[in-house]
Formats: C-alpha cells, sequence, structure tokens
C-alpha cells in the first residue's frame, strides 16, 4: 500500500501536467495591440502583424451600436488602451479598457447622458468557470468584452498595460 502511494507521487512529480505553462510561454511573447471585432464576437491579440491568440467572446446585452450612455448594455466601438488591471475582480481577472475616450464624452455630453464607464475585459464571474466556453453562445456583460477564465489568465500575461484596444463593429 505504502508503495503505491509513493508510484503515484512520484508519477505527479515527474510527468509533466498537460496544463498549458503560460507563463513561461508569455516570456516569450509579448502582445502589442488588441482588436475586438462584435460582429463576429472575436478578440484577437497581435505582436506585429502577427496573430498571437485569438478567443470566441460575449458582449454587452445590446451588442449592436455604439455604447453611448451609462446603463445602454452596449460595448464601446473606438480606440482605446488597456490602463489598469484588476487581479480580485468578481469576474475572475480583469483588464480596464480606457473608455470613455475625449469622442465618447463628447457624444454622451450632446444627448445629455453620462458615459458610463468600467469597461473591461474579463473572466466569468466568481463561480461560474465551470460554464467555460459555452458563455460566449450569448452576449451576456453590462458592456464588457467576457472571455473563459483561462483565457483571460492567458490575456494577463502577454498583455501589458499601455497597449492599444481597437473595438470595430
Amino acid at each position: 500500500m505504502r508503495s503505491s502511494g509513493l508510484f503515484i507521487l512520484l508519477l505527479f512529480i515527474l510527468i509533466p501536467s498537460p496544463t498549458r505553462n503560460v507563463a513561461s510561454e508569455s516570456s516569450q511573447e509579448t502582445c502589442d495591440r488588441i482588436v475586438i471585432e462584435k460582429a463576429s464576437r472575436k478578440l484577437t491579440l497581435y505582436h506585429d502583424q502577427d496573430t498571437l491568440r485569438a478567443y470566441n467572446i460575449a458582449l454587452g446585452v445590446q451588442p449592436t451600436g455604439k455604447k453611448q450612455c451609462h446603463g445602454d448594455m452596449r460595448t464601446p466601438e473606438g480606440r482605446y488602451v488597456i490602463d489598469w488591471r484588476n487581479r480580485n475582480s468578481r469576474y475572475h481577472r480583469s483588464l480596464h479598457i480606457s473608455y470613455p475616450n475625449e469622442e465618447d464624452q463628447q457624444a454622451a455630453k450632446d444627448i445629455g447622458c453620462d458615459p458610463g464607464g468600467n469597461i473591461m475585459i474579463h473572466g466569468l464571474p466568481k463561480g461560474f468557470g465551470w460554464l467555460g466556453k459555452t458563455h460566449a453562445t450569448t452576449d451576456w456583460t453590462a458592456g464588457c468584452i467576457a472571455v473563459t477564465n483561462e483565457e483571460i489568465e492567458e490575456i494577463w500575461d502577454i498583455v501589458p498595460d499601455g497597449i492599444p484596444v481597437e473595438i470595430v463593429p
């Protein structure tokens, strides 16, 4: 009995884990641009012109059109940057997109509303990681861009703060 326990322990130590070691991969890859295509529900990470990774995403409940006002449940469209990150997000981890930019602020002012903010690329809500990729079968966020928890871990590791984010219709 004791020798079988030792054998199992050795297996765990000696056999590599089937999960990818993103941290070691990320030391070789750095993203320099993110493009989010709302119509195709796709987030793509680029380095120069090369695609590093692409992910299926969920968007705001009202995905068509630009975000205009706080609470409209739309995902913004435009040019932004990743300006901060939250390791302790309600949605596993999250990267903040610098919405609203000056254009967004002026557009909201012109129609008399608050443009809102706090738009993130994030994982799944705490306790719902089990949903995995099925989360992307419907748009469910309040305007954010959602990926799986494993995917936000990858993104977190290869996306530095300050890189451009382009969100297109």
